[in-house]
């Protein structure tokens, strides 16, 4: 009788071994873990809509050599760093020269340096809930790292471009850690792109630790190409009085995938989280969101809008858990879905798990079609059906592109939901 595949067998190749030594140990130690780990199938329970797109093959198992520049689709106004299949490329990298912000590369650490990071990392996500985040950790070649001393504050935002050059099949492995000190600020923007036609895979991991008074803002664009499939995971963990604000945008692809975990672990901690998904074709997008409410007084707000036009699939799900001591909690969840055509499909679970008793938690959850009546009326005032479709459509997501605080990256996103309406709508 054949044994299930895991994900050491099927995907767990050795990877580079210019990192420093501690890095080295954590990377073996976690492909120790997946020997026995399988991989996930629709018996999955967070991956019963997603896994029948997971194509792992030798051919992706191999990494991509990272060679050259990288071309970010955002014309940058502040300070970036580039990487280019998994690995930083310093010399399309230009970074901030304040006082009390450091902005490094493991692979420039030494081994005391790496040790302290190495420690810290997995730290902030549920590796059990969050499976593919384990072989990231098995595989990654580089990571950054962007430490901010108490009270420092970023004045513009730092861009970190990841760009995977398909020209071969591969597979790329990108790391970021943030460590914001007590009181410091920083708005960090991540945009994934592609280039090439192979089938390629990009699994990334991004974790935020804010320690009291911290503010962060996370951006986070996805458009990479058809070829590409896609799985991320943020994690934030958050001390008292901290704030954390997400936006996402994201375009569908063979298989896109994003988990999102945070942890209010101190008094008065807030966060935000935006989120935006179109899907046309045959494309898949799929997002998981865990907010973990451990301290009493902490506020959640969370909104997410999908839109699948054609026979694509989209998928939210999101959960608030409020613990036992976080008494006065206020959490709210919000998502709301639009079907384009009757071949797409959008599946929606929200989740409240609550172990307080004074507490005030809402959630809701919506699924329908363009207004037949509101368009009717667009048209009848001589506008259009396309240019009505589309006012109706993008008025469904405007609010939370309107959110966006990066002036570029709203315009970016902007445009490829312009093309995604171009695609979607044609003139009746």
């Amino acid at each position: 009788m054949k044994s299930a595949p895991t994900l050491a067998t099927a995907f767990l190749h050795p990877a580079g071994q210019s990192l420093p030594e501690p890095f080295l140990a954590l990377r073996k130690q976690r492909g120790a873990a997946l020997v026995d780990m399988p991989l996930p199938t629709r018996k999955t329970e967070n991956w019963k809509y997603s896994s029948k797109y997971l194509k792992l093959t030798e051919e992706l198992a191999l990494s991509l050599p990272a060679e050259g520049k990288t071309g970010s689709s955002l014309a940058v106004p502040g300070y970036k760093v580039a990487f280019l299949n998994g690995v930083l490329i310093p010399e399309a990298s230009e970074y901030p020269d304040l006082d009390g912000i450091r902005i490094q590369s493991f692979d420039d650490m030494d081994n005391d340096e790496a040790a302290r990071v190495a420690e810290r990392l997995d730290s902030t996500l549920d590796n059990k809930a969050v499976q593919m985040a384990r072989l990231n950790s098995a595989r990654f070649e580089d990571g950054l790292l962007v430490q901010l001393r108490p009270g420092a504050v970023l004045d513009q935002p730092l861009f970190i471009v990841h760009e995977v050059t398909a020209d071969a099949s591969g597979s790329a492995y990108p790391r970021i850690y943030v460590d914001a000190g007590q009181n410091s600020q920083i708005t960090l923007v991540e945009e994934y792109i592609s280039s090439g036609t192979e089938a390629v895979m990009v699994n990334t991991v991004t974790e935020f630790s804010l320690a009291e008074g911290a503010n962060v803002t996370s951006v986070r664009l996805n458009m990479e190409a058809e070829n590409v499939q896609h799985i991320g995971a943020t994690g934030v963990r958050q001390q008292r009085s901290s704030r954390f604000e997400s936006h996402c945008v994201g375009f569908g692809g063979p298989l896109r995938r994003h988990d999102l975990q945070v942890r209010l672990e101190g008094e008065g901690a807030e966060c935000k989280l935006n989120g935006v998904v179109v899907t046309q074709g045959k494309q898949h997008y799929d997002n998981h969101t865990s907010i973990e409410h451990v301290a009493g007084h902490c506020n959640s707000e969370e909104t997410y809008r999908n839109i699948a036009a054609d026979q694509s699939h989209a998928i939210f799900n999101g959960r608030i858990h409020i613990h036992q001591d976080a008494q006065k909690s206020n959490a709210e969840m919000n998502n709301k879905n639009l079907l384009l055509s009757n071949g797409a499909e959008i599946d929606t679970k929200p989740e409240l798990e609550i172990y307080a008793d004074d507490v005030k938690c809402a959630h809701g959850a919506t699924i329908g079609q363009l207004d037949k009546t509101s368009l009717f009326y667009l048209v009848s005032r001589g506008i259009g059906r396309r240019e009505a479709n589309v006012l109706l459509t993008m008025a469904f997501i405007n609010e939370l592109v309107e959110q966006i605080p990066v002036e570029v990256v709203r315009e970016t996103a902007q445009a490829r939901l312009n093309q995604f309406f171009d695609q979607t709508f044609e003139e009746a």
